[in-house]
């Protein structure tokens, strides 16, 4: 067990300090308090999959600065900033490249941007890392669309990294929490990095949604291979589909696949994905899924299986009406809230679809939060 000195100030490790197995335990002892207080019965928790090694697993940073060009994390709950050395969750080679953007920052004299005086360039520092590949991303995210002096900034910071393949810079001028914003300039690379998952490689960009952990994110999509009944003449429908990675590992083991998702970079990153990849046998969508789902109702489409990994709030009632419509036999529901997992499964049921195991996977190790997947079957 290794002990972090900052983990009370920043909160995001709610567990850093209990011994990793006793987390694995309080992580099972939560999705089954969940079970019983909605009443779900005949639901058995397995063990929570673990990691051998749990540090250093995160693919995705996002860091800030203040005045005094110190770098690190929010304070809980407020916008003050929480210095830091080295953070267990973090590769050392992400870490080595904020060090040295802080020291390039002070050579350039460049602005930080100041939330109370709502003034300045830089908001965050993002870093993606293709950890298979090891190639590396880096977004500024800034308040225009100009950043001063970004060419030497960017090759001193290439020449000292070679995994750095693309900088992109990512104009936020909104006056909220959410990090990026919607306009994307490049300053180098292809605004691109492309990592190997599963045996097939893809392509990430700035705002695409990808696991932050690659070995638990391998183990979990194994999982749902293995529940799924497949002939081989199967429809599929990949719901909230990002990228397209769990769509274009089921494509091989059916006659079509189905991605759906709302994020336009992320659709046209999956549409590449699927062509590098040579599956010909996936299409992609970019809509609402719940929208869709209801066009499918009205063309009478034949949809065999729903594969859903939604956001952290789950999906709606409408789409779970969908689903029974479409008389779809098999539910593969991926959830990284068990909250609105079992909420969702206890409509599922009232539906006629149900589940007897629930496999929680330790996505996050040192925080509260734990992936789940589900498989649930229409009654006969």
């Amino acid at each position: 067990m290794k002990h972090c000195p900052i983990a009370k100030k920043c909160g995001s490790c709610q567990y850093i300090d209990i011994p990793y197995q006793k987390q694995l335990l309080e992580k099972k002892d939560y999705c089954t308090s969940l079970i019983q207080k909605c009443k779900l019965k005949g639901i058995k928790i397995e063990d929570v999959a673990g990691m051998e090694n749990p540090y250093s697993y995160r693919n995705k940073i996002i860091i800030s600065f203040n005045q005094k060009y110190e770098y690190g994390f929010y304070e809980e709950n407020s916008h003050k900033i929480i210095p830091y050395k080295h953070c267990l969750l973090h590769e050392e080679e992400s870490d080595r490249i904020i060090t040295k953007i802080q020291s390039l920052f002070k050579k350039y004299r460049v602005s930080i941007y100041d939330d109370s005086k709502r003034k300045g360039l830089v908001r965050h520092i993002l870093i993606r890392r293709a950890m298979e590949t090891n190639q590396t991303m880096i977004v500024l995210v800034c308040t225009e669309s100009v950043f001063p002096g970004s060419k030497n900034f960017c090759n001193e910071l290439v020449k000292s990294f070679s995994s750095i393949k693309t900088i992109v810079l990512n104009v936020n001028k909104r006056k909220t929490s959410i990090v990026l914003g919607n306009e994307e300039k490049l300053l180098y690379g292809k605004g691109f990095v492309v990592d190997k998952l599963c045996g097939l490689s893809f392509k990430i960009s700035a705002s695409s949604f990808y696991q932050i952990n690659h070995k638990q994110c391998e183990q979990l999509y194994k999982k749902l291979l293995s529940l799924l009944s497949l002939k081989g003449s199967e429809v599929v429908v990949d719901a909230y589909c990002g990228i397209g990675t769990i769509g274009m590992l089921v494509a091989k083991n059916v006659k079509q696949v189905i991605g759906i998702e709302k994020n336009q970079e992320a659709v046209m990153d999956a549409v590449n994905n699927a062509k590098h990849n040579e599956i010909g046998n996936i299409f992609f969508i970019c809509g609402d899924a719940t929208d869709y789902m209801n066009q499918l109702v009205t063309k009478k489409k034949n949809v065999d299986i729903i594969i859903l990994d939604p956001p952290r709030i789950g999906s709606t009632k409408e789409f779970m009406d969908a689903v029974k419509k479409l008389n779809v036999k098999q539910v593969v529901y991926v959830s990284c809230d068990p909250n609105s997992l079992i909420r969702d499964m206890q409509y599922f049921k009232t539906l006629g679809y149900q589940t007897d195991v629930l496999y929680p996977y330790d996505m996050f190790p040192h925080t509260k939060h734990v992936e789940c997947i589900s498989l649930l079957s229409k009654k006969k």
